[in-house]
């Protein structure tokens, strides 16, 4: 099955066309015809089932003929995570979180932050392909880049750790996450959070945490973090 997104969709709708992008792809490249079937997505949980009525690749017309919700997990699972020098490397954790099953990503610009502009809408380009490609139904939330400490005055709910390099008594992550509990994780720069961030965090109720013994990548963290979150809710 290959799943496509259209975020305007819903109950009321019947018949819907493409945008020319998906149109020209559904038509040309696929060579999708008149009475063949697609599947949609409008990244709210809703799987729809619709026949092609009009097969022209700009405006490809399609006719919904059954409609699923599918529900959402038990937990919201959040990852802050100061974004890489390497955009290709943020983009591939955004791709790789969102095939696991992150439900928020927020770009975090710390005081070490070797890369302080990300392109929100190029974040949320590649988070809808892995959506698709991952044939999910629920769209990640991604926010826009904000300040480490304006992230953390947002208070969120949950449990709240912090994986940092500081040689201290931390926790095991896979031993202190609870099924079906919201959680946010924050994830520092390749040159780790400061000790004044990593106290800030304290005293807004992060504690923190261990995800091995080897020193990992800010997109290794944070994927190591999204695997063990999932592990636990899904095993």
């Amino acid at each position: 099955m290959q799943l496509f997104y259209n975020p305007t969709l819903d109950n009321s709708v019947s018949q819907f066309v493409f945008d020319t992008v998906e149109s020209n792809h559904i038509v040309k490249v696929l060579r999708k015809k008149e009475g063949d079937i697609l599947y949609i997505t409008n990244g709210k949980g809703y799987l729809y089932k619709a026949r092609i009525l009009i097969a022209h690749p700009k405006k490809c017309k399609a006719e919904i003929t059954d409609t699923e919700k599918r529900h959402r997990k038990m937990y919201w699972f959040h990852m802050a995570v100061a974004p890489t020098k390497s955009q290709d490397r943020f983009e591939w954790f955004l791709e790789k979180a969102t095939e696991i099953g992150v439900n928020e990503i927020t770009p975090i610009i710390c005081e070490r932050s070797e890369r302080k502009i990300v392109k929100h809408e190029r974040m949320q380009k590649v988070v809808q392909a892995a959506m698709k490609q991952s044939l999910q139904t629920y769209l990640p939330k991604v926010n826009a880049p904000v300040s480490y400490n304006k992230f953390l005055t947002n208070e969120p709910p949950g449990l709240l750790f912090i994986a940092h390099c500081e040689v201290e008594e931390k926790l095991d992550l896979k031993r202190r996450v609870a099924p079906d509990t919201d959680v946010t994780i924050l994830i520092g720069p390749e040159g780790d959070f400061s000790r004044n961030e990593i106290d800030k965090a304290y005293a807004n109720g992060f504690k923190p945490i261990s995800l091995g013994e080897n020193r990992l990548r800010t997109e290794t963290a944070a994927l190591v973090a999204c695997t063990i979150v999932t592990m636990v809710n899904n095993g």
